[in-house]
């Protein structure tokens, strides 16, 4: 008999690193965490690989596929360690960098400025060249002027160069010429050219774009070629995935020439897991809540389709490339409760991490932390965590409580305690509206997805003060981005940008964009060894209302051949978009593509969603009892404590009551109730409890 084969998903997180492994014979899926390794988070990978494949018997020939999700590129902005980087770009345009859109990071904090460029003045070099809008050369590029700029950062000791020059996302010529200039004369530099790494209008955001990708580029090479030799060393022989920002796959080659699209690698994994489990729950319409221990991130997923945004900011600098909408905040278990100036308290952003950790850890942190307040209420295990792997103290929890928040204030431990975790609700809460309500969309049609350690925890309460009548917790809901890794598909964009009125006239130039960009998605799914039956497109167009500066993206489902019909059908969505986003549109008023946007997808096999079917009574699924603390009103109750994997299908859960799993935990309070469904999530219905 064949042995079966076995495919791992793995999600580097700030303070512990998760892991999914599925038999790809029987569908059957385990769960594993370790710490995490900031210094290193390779080290981390390869620990928890090691330890899943000695847990299940799993020899190195049995491993078909590893995926992964990792935050390198946005720490390494985040904490200023990118490499040292230079700028070649158009005459004039030097200090576009640093001018920006010519916005204060917050209108009233005069206090607060813009962060540092991330390329010194020095560094940045100008060069006689110009093409015109339509991508027509008015001065060509000066060959001996460049082969100078390039000693120039020779000289400079910088290790990695990015090339922009205007309008060269419509006609890439001489930045190609640069780039090959770079290769011959300066071969150890990691060139970045933006008409490759964003070839779109609005110079600011693409050099920004551009000079992010090269400052990450060669720590990101480092790492990655850290991360496969461990896997080698394992005995694994297939090439690793990596998960970038769209929330599709790439392999390790493309990740190399693209790094900056890692920026949100692993929690666009857990959205589209989420959307996936959705779907096979029957919940289509979801906002997903994912608290792991620094942060929350929140996004919204409508029809089963995450949405996506093609700009953001990572520390405060801009990056324009395709990516699941996400929006995050700094609250998770590990943030920091702490009295501000004025006296009052306040929850985040700063974080203990992974190193020192909340005080109950034992690891030396020394201030309150949610982790610390839910298990000084027993909402958390106050023993152990991680099916016991992770010793608690919650003695020390109790004392840092005491002595930061509650004799500061003149509270109780536990109004101390709940007061953090109110806090951090209210906090949630306003970053789930930020996402749904301001932009239209009506909470009471969603359900909360919450995963991640914490999700779990608050999402009962986040729910209710938000109107979300479901809350969804998937199983083992702390490895839930690891578990994306198994539900997503190989994919990557591309984008052109076109600026014309929407008409019969224009139509047969988006026509050919797209055109043009479906060879290079064939060329590309070819090199990433996707079969012709395996692949698929999704089309989509940036526009406005001509006169506007901002844009919406409409999908379509292709570029019809009728151009009446193809315009016609583009207005109306367009229509329908706008009216969704800002609450009007206006009937015959011109509207201008500004981009046409393609998606290749190469469909890879995914992680079963599994039927569960877990007999037995409720009683066989007792772990135990403890008091847990429900707030001034009910006050500390004798709770039942129930083993997850042991709680019968279908069977309804009364509160009080505490669902422990290895990776996170539900707490039910009095007169709250849920049940376990069909494929393996805890459903609680908010609304149905008042």
């Amino acid at each position: 008999m064949a042995k079966p084969l076995y495919r791992i998903g793995i999600d580097v997180g700030g303070t512990f690193t998760d892991f999914t492994l599925l038999d790809e014979h029987d569908g059957a899926v385990a769960f594993h965490k370790v710490a995490s390794t900031p210094h290193d988070p390779s080290e981390a990978i390869a620990t928890g690989i090691a330890e899943l494949m000695a847990a299940h018997g799993i020899a190195a020939q049995q491993v078909r596929h590893v995926g992964h999700g990792t935050t390198v590129a946005t720490n390494l902005v985040i904490e200023g360690k990118g490499a040292r980087t230079g700028l070649l770009t158009t005459r004039g345009f030097r200090d576009v960098l640093e001018i920006g859109r010519q916005l204060r990071p917050h209108l009233y904090d005069y206090r607060r400025g813009k962060p540092a460029s991330l390329v010194a003045r020095e560094h940045r070099l100008e060069l006689h060249e110009r093409m015109n809008a339509a991508g027509q050369v008015l001065l060509p590029l000066d060959d001996v002027a460049l082969a100078g700029a390039i000693e120039q950062l020779k000289i400079a000791g910088v290790q990695s160069v990015a090339v922009c020059f205007l309008h060269a996302y419509r006609n890439p010529a001489h930045e190609a010429r640069a780039r090959d200039a770079l290769s011959k004369c300066f071969p150890s530099a990691y060139v970045s050219i933006s008409s490759e790494v964003l070839p779109e209008f609005r110079e600011y955001e693409r050099l920004s774009t551009t000079v992010l990708n090269a400052v990450v580029g060669p720590r990101m090479q480092s790492y990655l070629g850290r991360f496969l030799d461990r896997v080698r060393s394992l005995g694994i022989e297939v090439e690793p995935f990596t998960i970038h920002s769209n929330g599709g796959l790439m392999s390790v080659r493309a990740v190399r020439a693209f790094p900056v699209r890692t920026c949100l690698s692993g929690p666009a994994a857990g959205v589209v897991g989420s959307a996936e489990v959705g779907r096979g729950a029957g919940y289509p319409n979801l906002v997903t809540f994912d608290v792991g221990g620094t942060s929350t991130d929140v996004s919204l997923v409508v029809d089963g389709t995450p949405l996506f945004s093609s700009l953001r900011s990572i520390a405060e600098y801009p990056v324009k490339t395709p990516m699941v909408d996400i929006h995050v905040i700094g609250a998770g278990g590990g943030s920091i409760a702490a009295m501000d100036d004025a006296g009052a308290l306040k929850v985040g952003p700063r974080s203990a991490g992974a190193e020192p950790g909340p005080a109950a850890y034992g690891r030396g942190g020394d201030e309150a932390t949610i982790t610390d307040a839910q298990i000084v209420l027993h909402r958390l295990n106050p023993v152990a965590l991680l099916d016991g792997r992770l010793p608690v103290d919650e003695a020390r929890a109790r004392a840092v409580l005491m002595r930061e928040i509650a004799d500061p204030l003149g509270l109780s431990l536990e109004q101390a305690a709940e007061g953090i975790v109110r806090i951090a609700n209210a906090n949630m809460g306003r970053a789930i509206r930020a996402v749904s309500t301001e932009r239209g969309y009506h909470l009471a049609d969603f359900a909360l997805f919450a995963y991640g350690g914490a999700g779990p925890l608050h999402a009962i309460d986040v729910a209710a003060e938000c109107g979300i009548p479901v809350v969804v917790v998937p199983q083992e809901p702390g490895t839930m981005c690891a578990r994306g890794m198994l539900l997503t598909n190989i994919s990557f964009d591309f984008v052109r940008s076109l600026i014309e009125v929407a008409d019969e006239r224009s139509w047969p130039r988006v026509a050919e964009l797209f055109a043009r960009m479906s060879a290079e998605a064939i060329q590309w799914l070819e090199s990433e060894r996707v079969a012709a039956a395996d692949r698929s497109y999704r089309y989509h167009l940036d526009a406005r209302y001509e006169g506007q500066n901002f844009e919406v993206i409409v999908p379509l489902e292709g570029v019809t051949e009728s151009i009446e019909v193809g315009v016609q059908t583009f207005l109306q969505r367009f229509a329908a978009a706008h009216n969704r986003e800002y609450g009007y549109d206006l009937p015959g008023k011109p509207v201008e593509i500004v981009n046409c946007r393609l998606q290749a997808v190469g469909r890879v096999p995914k992680a079963p969603l599994v039927e569960r079917d877990i007999g037995g009574s409720l009683h066989e699924a007792l772990r135990g009892r403890r008091p847990v603390y429900f707030g001034e009103r009910a006050g500390w109750v004798d709770t039942p404590v129930y083993t997850r994997p042991s709680v019968p299908t279908g069977v309804p859960v009364q509160g009080p009551a505490v669902i422990e799993e290895m990776s996170s935990t539900v707490a039910l309070a009095p007169g709250q109730h849920a049940n376990i469904d069909r494929i393996g999530n805890i459903v609680v219905r908010v609304k149905e409890q008042g």
